[in-house]
């Protein structure tokens, strides 16, 4: 886990620059943006249980992973707009920014974040899961970009995370 934090509730999170599908693809993702995304934010939560198979119990803690992203990226992304900066949050069950205009394409979290860390991933009927090198399939992933400098957004995601 290469430049990578854990925080006491079994989150991890690491900051890096924007992958090459992210540079390549940002105005079909992000279009109503006028400055490049320059900071991508990866934030893997680990989970009680393997989330690979679709039943209730993992739509529920999925459900609620997504619930806790959210409201703590909320606050990151409100914090990096008032300092003048595009962010947005990407919805890990859409793969559409959550406050910007949507674009053509979708983001793949896991694409992402095997691109950028190299995780393995498993495939089960079609769908992508992240293996976490410590979690294993129990992890929900998550993308935040910003046209802040890397610094600028661990500074503000230190005050939150």
């Amino acid at each position: 886990m290469r430049n990578s934090h854990l925080t006491q509730h079994l989150l991890q999170y690491s900051i890096h620059p924007p992958s090459k599908f992210i540079r390549t693809h940002s105005d079909q993702l992000l279009p109503g943006w006028s400055a490049p995304v320059l900071s991508v934010l990866i934030v893997i939560q680990s989970c009680k249980l393997a989330l690979v198979d679709r039943t209730a119990e993992t739509e529920v803690h999925k459900c609620r992973l997504r619930q806790k992203f959210t409201e703590v990226g909320y606050k990151i992304v409100s914090q990096l707009q008032q300092g003048g900066h595009f962010a947005d949050l990407f919805d890990p069950k859409t793969g559409l920014p959550m406050f910007s205009i949507p674009g053509q394409m979708r983001l793949d979290d896991v694409a992402v974040i095997r691109s950028i860390l190299g995780y393995d991933v498993l495939n089960r009927g079609g769908c992508l899961t992240i293996r976490h090198p410590v979690w294993g399939s129990a992890v929900y992933p998550s993308i935040l970009v910003t046209s802040a400098r890397p610094q600028t957004l661990k500074r503000i995601v230190e005050l939150h995370l």
